[in-house]
């Protein structure tokens, strides 16, 4: 078997680990004589499945008793509408840090259904940065204050937690979810879709707090309202079993590697390696300034569109897939999330040295 490389930004790899127990529980789950992706989701083998899950989660996250975990559908977008529809209820405000073309999708979203506002953005420099922001910069009658933790096409990710005082703090944490630890305690609501670092595509991972549920605005649509999947245990209609399922064996990899401490250490070794080499090459350049660099997503370019679709394409013939940069900005991206192996990014280096040689 030929396994690639795969440095794609979402959906990404999977730990090997957790596919070969996947594959080993494929035709049949803990003795049932089913997949779980046969299983009913009433069914009481799915029921332990579902709260393992969410046992794990708290446990790995260190999330308070004051939170629900809630395993939602509709990716991103659904929760660019379901944010404000729930939140945005007391004043009808919202402020938002705009650092990514996510970002700014949320934001326009929310403009839909009161007065969102940007507080503060990088776009003056392709999103390159992440801006610094203070309390006083936020509208004390804000309902809530959103941002996107790491911007998957930019690479760019803050460092720190923005200083919103009383004012709810909502973050989209989908491509650096489970990298590192994360106080949650700081948030009011913390989502992130599962494709890039949790699961396969389809499940939205939710956590929220108990005081945030039960404001929806009366057009909420039914599946929407955080308090309907809050009631039902996020149960009221078919979840995405099977994410869930492959969720929880992700999170049992993660705990035996020792929690989110140490996946942090494995993160910052793989980033070091890749950005070293990006800061002392001759020929490729990383676009992020040094302070802001995501540990997830590292864009790069050459400088000539041309040698730029040859490395691309010369990667891919070395088994190194999915370094096309994302439309809007072009280049390279090496997406190295959790279950990317060190030495994944050693081969890439590797190629990239090569490369560098033959082309510079």
């Amino acid at each position: 078997m030929a396994r690639v490389y795969n440095f794609s930004a979402g959906p990404s790899m999977l730990p090997l680990e957790v596919l070969k127990q996947a594959q080993t529980e494929l035709l049949d789950y803990n003795g049932t004589g089913q997949s779980v992706m046969e299983m009913s989701h009433r069914s009481k083998e799915f029921d332990d499945i579902i709260k393992e899950t969410e046992r794990l989660f708290r446990e790995v996250m260190n999330i308070p008793d004051n939170y629900k975990v809630l395993f939602l559908q509709g990716g991103g977008w659904t929760q660019f509408s379901s944010v404000p529809l729930n939140l945005m209820t007391k004043n009808g405000k919202a402020d938002y840090i705009v650092t990514g073309q996510w970002a700014k999708k949320a934001y326009q979203e929310a403009c839909r259904y009161g007065k969102a506002r940007v507080v503060a953005s990088s776009e003056d420099k392709t999103f390159t940065y992440i801006p610094k922001v203070k309390r006083e910069d936020f509208d004390l009658e804000a309902d809530y204050v959103y941002y996107t933790m790491n911007n998957t096409i930019y690479g760019t990710k803050f460092n720190y937690i923005p200083d919103t005082g009383d004012i709810p703090l909502v973050s989209d944490v989908s491509s650096c979810f489970l990298s590192e630890p994360v106080d949650v305690s700081k948030f009011a609501v913390i989502w992130g879709g599962a494709q890039k670092n949790v699961a396969p595509a389809g499940l939205t991972v939710v956590i929220i707090r108990d005081d945030m549920i039960g404001h929806a605005m009366d057009i909420t649509p039914t599946l929407l309202n955080y308090k309907t999947q809050a009631d039902k245990d996020s149960l009221f209609n078919t979840p995405p079993c099977w994410q869930i399922y492959i969720t929880m064996l992700v999170l049992r990899w993660i705990k035996g590697l020792g929690g989110l401490d140490a996946m942090k250490q494995r993160n910052e070794k793989k980033a070091k390696l890749l950005y070293d080499y990006l800061d002392n090459s001759k020929l490729f350049k990383g676009t992020v300034v040094p302070e802001d660099r995501s540990l997830m997503n590292v864009p790069f370019v050459t400088g000539s569109d041309e040698l730029n679709a040859k490395f691309v394409a010369e990667a891919k013939a070395a088994g190194l897939v999915n370094l096309k940069g994302h439309r809007t900005v072009g280049g390279m991206r090496a997406s190295i999330y959790n279950a990317m192996p060190y030495e994944g990014v050693q081969a890439l280096v590797d190629f990239m040295e090569k490369f560098e040689k033959e082309n510079g």
